[in-house]
């Protein structure tokens, strides 16, 4: 079995986790390709290094001396080697990036030596091989990920390494700038290399003990998911659950990879499997719930709208035309509305407005803002009768005014409108019927 282990920045925030971080993985020889983020936060007022790094390149684009900032960030990595006892100096690494940020190398390149610093000292602490990863994961000039020639390229790599560190959260262009993903990219890293190496299990390590079934800043104490399927993950994730960077699935999801969503800081829990199908029922009868506030919907009513033909093709290109992607549209017989981010909109309102009027030339247009959507993922509501029913009964108790419903063909989730206010109400009240009482 081969194994690929990605840890998080609250994982090897100092030289203690680095430790744990270091049983874990000699604590299981087929844990052979190691993915690390940058240093988080050692306490809850601390700063992150990919932040310190940020800050620093401000300073050095914007012509200023930095030295005192690029020497605490220095000084946060030389307390992790110190800690483990290492004979390791990063002085000719930092002299480089001292010259780069002054040469004004780009926020890409300065963000990302984060990740490179870190798995300089994860690959001497574990005796691993190192591979910058600028060699090996490539962007095309557009900006896109190069998945091709990055799996090509570092498939061959790695077939020559029996065990080896990349550093997660960025890659290159052909020219050799640095690139990275959005921030969380290194799970993305992590899910490159178990593509290439054709792993059996890709671990994602952070500080929690698995997917949880909703927000603990909303739910006390929520229960972990056993195991969800990448679309149970993908609605989930989309939707503001962020255990996991969304675009981390792809990649295994093709290979048939699981996740195994593990906490390294109690490294006996089974955590959670993030697999392409199952036969194993679901805990409960839904596997989770997330949601996001900061929405508006835009409601249009005409006379007849059912029966004219590219009506809301017509609506849709005025939000085209503004540039303004959609993430539901419910509609009825002579109504049809629109919900999109109410921060993108805001500025656009009265542009997008005009362009409905002049291609569908509606009878009215109404705006609600402040809304929020929930979304209630579960493969085991396809089987289970009453489960909508249940959902509006625990809502309606709740006395939460439901503004929409959309439920998929594939009756894998249900979405749910509410106002702002009732977001954290609408998750408990959820929460409550199918995970606490199970009525």
């Amino acid at each position: 079995m081969k194994k690929v282990v990605k840890f998080g920045g609250s994982s090897l925030a100092s030289a203690e986790q680095f430790v744990k971080v270091g049983n874990i993985i000699r604590a299981d020889k087929e844990r052979s390709y190691v993915v690390p983020s940058a240093p988080g936060k050692r306490f809850p007022e601390d700063t992150k290094v990919t932040d310190m790094l940020y800050d620093c390149y401000g300073i050095a684009k914007a012509g200023k001396d930095f030295s005192a900032e690029l020497a605490a960030i220095k000084a946060r990595y030389q307390e992790i080697i110190d800690g483990l006892r290492m004979e390791l100096s990063l002085d000719e690494e930092f002299q480089v990036i001292e010259k780069n940020f002054k040469e004004k190398a780009g926020h890409n390149y300065a963000a990302s030596r984060g990740e490179y610093l870190n798995g300089i000292i994860m690959a001497a602490y574990l005796g691993y091989d190192f591979i910058d990863a600028a060699e090996v994961i490539f962007f095309q000039d557009n900006g896109e990920f190069d998945a091709d020639l990055t799996n090509e390229v570092l498939a061959e790599r790695l077939s020559h390494c029996q065990n080896a560190v990349i550093p997660g959260f960025y890659g290159a262009y052909a020219d050799g700038r640095v690139k990275t993903f959005s921030r969380g990219g290194s799970d993305v890293t992590g899910s490159i290399v178990a593509k290439a190496v054709k792993a059996d299990v890709y671990e994602n390590w952070t500080d929690v003990s698995g997917f949880l079934v909703a927000d603990p800043r909303i739910i006390d104490n929520p229960e972990v998911i056993e195991v969800i399927t990448y679309r149970e993950l993908r609605e989930l994730a989309y939707m503001g659950a962020g255990v996991l960077h969304e675009d981390a699935i792809f990649p295994v999801r093709q290979q048939g990879i699981p996740i195994n969503i593990r906490n390294t800081n109690a490294p006996e829990d089974e955590g959670t499997w993030i697999v392409g199908s199952t036969c194993q029922k679901s805990k409960y009868v839904i596997t989770g719930i997330a949601g996001k506030k900061g929405f508006c919907a835009i409601n249009i009513e005409k006379d007849k709208m059912n029966s004219e033909i590219g009506f809301g093709r017509k609506v849709l290109q005025s939000f085209e035309e503004n540039g303004i992607s959609f993430e539901h549209v419910p509609s009825g017989i002579d109504t049809m509305t629109v919900f999109v981010h109410q921060d993108e909109f805001m500025h656009k309102e009265q542009k997008v407005v005009a362009g409905i009027h002049r291609l569908a030339n509606p009878d009215s247009i109404d705006i609600e803002s402040d809304l929020a959507l929930i979304a209630v993922v579960g493969r085991g509501m396809k089987s289970m009768r009453g489960t909508a029913g249940r959902l509006f009964s625990a809502l309606a108790h709740a006395n939460i005014n439901v503004k929409m419903i959309d439920q998929g063909s594939s009756e894998l989730n249900i979405i749910i409108g509410v106002a702002n206010e009732d977001f954290e109400t609408a998750i408990k009240a959820v929460y409550d019927i199918f995970v606490v009482t199970q009525l």
